[in-house]
């Protein structure tokens, strides 16, 4: 059972009170992920970090949410006074219904963007294989991914593409004249860097598109099912960037990976950074010939796509509220529980003591077909018992003081 002293707490930072570059200082890496969950294993926390490129929260059990929020500036590069300015704490009810939304799409920078979902379901993955995660937790993220894929089948709030990647292609052929004819670069195939490479293949006719990976066996497997994108070597970067006309940075390192050594004062570049934390040095984005987009300017050129999904709010909010009563109904069982097991003690107790004592006084006693009879008794005396249990102005509490005294000396 958890754990009655702590409370669930939802705290974290998010696109809604912080910008690109304040998140970025709160952004945890798969590495520091495993790191602060480690830390909490060893201060008996239950927890799950979740990090993106909109958000960064934990969910989890806590004496107070400030042990929450010192895990997370410990193994960020945040502080607690700033992140009091810029962040939410929910507790209890509130930080379920937070997880809900967040789930489902509905707090998203782009509303319904579903790609949350992928992300929500390693977050839990990372706190299983540590140790940080317990049955609530597990029951609780299961019931967000239900809601989440109901949302996504039973309405259109996730109808349209408008993720990021996306918009960082509709901002091309929406600002740039003569797209197709300009060089594209793009550094870094994670999900942003494949899905933009797909829809620059999908929505444009440029054939003049380069990728540039770290690791150049991905990229280049990449490549064969995409043969109008040209592979380049990590070491020919700064060559690259010099031949480009637009530059997709969507690296996800903890530091910028694209800074004044790899571009040119005078060059002139459009440069749509995807990763969080930024990954083009700030330096860059101030020469003058540089325009230097961020996740959270493209967020914005998806109106028309999200005017129809907004309209589907309330219905995923209705699925919400369904499997919120879900979780209510499971907690309330588990509350159960302890009455029952006491419950049937007392009973098999005394059908063991009652079994003995006419085994000794009746000859031929048939034991086998006792225990089969009183067995049957046992378990619709415990239906009865959990029926009135459940009855709206039931107290559990009174309920198994009431059995204590009735079955305590039996």
């Amino acid at each position: 059972m958890i754990n009655q002293q702590k409370t669930l707490y939802n705290i974290g930072v998010s696109y809604v009170k912080a910008d690109a570059h304040t998140r970025g200082r709160y952004s945890l890496s798969k590495q520091n992920q495993l790191k602060l969950l480690q830390e909490a294993k060893k201060h008996g926390f239950h927890l799950f970090v979740l990090s993106t490129c909109n958000r960064t929260e934990i969910t989890g059990f806590a004496e107070h949410p400030y042990q929450l929020i010192q895990l997370l500036c410990q193994y960020s590069e945040g502080n607690v006074e700033e992140f009091a300015k810029i962040s939410t704490v929910f507790k209890g009810k509130e930080a379920i219904n937070q997880l809900f939304r967040v789930g489902v799409g509905l707090e998203s920078q782009i509303l319904g963007d579903y790609e949350i979902v992928s992300q929500l379901k390693f977050a839990f993955k990372q706190a299983k294989y540590v140790g940080t995660s317990n049955a609530y937790l597990e029951r609780l993220v299961n019931l967000v991914l239900q809601a989440s894929k109901k949302v996504k089948n039973q309405t259109r709030l996730s109808s349209g593409t408008t993720s990021v990647s996306y918009a960082a292609v509709q901002y091309i052929i929406k600002n740039v004249a003569q797209y197709n004819n300009k060089n594209i670069l793009v550094f870094g195939l994670g999900k942003m860097g494949k899905h933009t490479c797909k829809n620059l293949a999908e929505y444009t006719q440029n054939t003049s598109v380069c990728l540039i990976n770290r690791t150049e066996e991905k990229a280049a497997n990449f490549v064969k099912e995409y043969p109008s994108i040209r592979q380049e070597n990590i070491k020919n970067l700064s060559q690259e960037i010099s031949k480009a006309d637009i530059l997709v940075v969507s690296t996800g390192a903890d530091t910028p990976t694209v800074t004044a050594q790899h571009v040119a004062r005078d060059k002139q570049l459009l440069i749509l950074d995807l990763s969080m934390p930024e990954n083009v040095a700030e330096e860059v984005g101030a020469y003058h010939g540089i325009t230097l987009v961020n996740v959270d300017e493209l967020s914005k050129i998806t109106h028309e796509t999200l005017a129809v999904r907004e309209q589907e709010v309330p219905l995923a909010e209705a699925i919400i509220e369904h499997h919120k009563n879900e979780l209510n109904e499971w907690l309330d069982h588990r509350k159960l529980v302890p009455a029952i097991n006491a419950l049937k003690e007392s009973l098999v107790a005394i059908q063991k003591d009652e079994i003995s004592f006419h085994k000794k006084k009746i000859k031929g006693f048939d034991e086998q077909q006792a225990e089969i009879l009183t067995n049957r008794f046992i378990q619709k005396i415990t239906t009865q018992f959990v029926k009135h249990l459940k009855e709206e102005h039931t107290s559990v509490d009174d309920s198994i003081q009431v059995m204590s005294k009735v079955f305590g000396n039996a």
